[in-house]
């Protein structure tokens, strides 16, 4: 257990900064599970509309530090490439 004043606040800011995270990640994998479904479902119309949503999903999460900025160039890039192909 921390056992210096300091120590004690940072294990508070961690622990709220926990759940902000993971609050952001499960946004980030919500929004790809309803890309992915409209992809497989063949709704071209639909996901073209919500791909800018998408994409700026993306790149709040990437900025905050939740998932690096690569990883959410490559999402957007692998969907794009599949909606392109439907």
């Amino acid at each position: 257990m921390a056992n210096t004043k300091s120590a004690i606040k940072r294990i508070r800011r961690i622990s709220t900064q926990t759940m902000v995270n993971k609050a952001r990640k499960s946004r980030y994998r919500n929004a790809l599970k309803k890309m992915n479904s409209l992809i497989e479902e063949k709704k071209k119309n639909e996901a073209l509309k919500f791909l800018p949503k998408l994409n700026s999903e993306l790149m709040k999460i990437a900025k905050t530090g939740v998932i690096k900025k690569q990883n959410a160039s490559r999402n957007v890039s692998r969907i794009t490439r599949k909606i392109a192909t439907l």
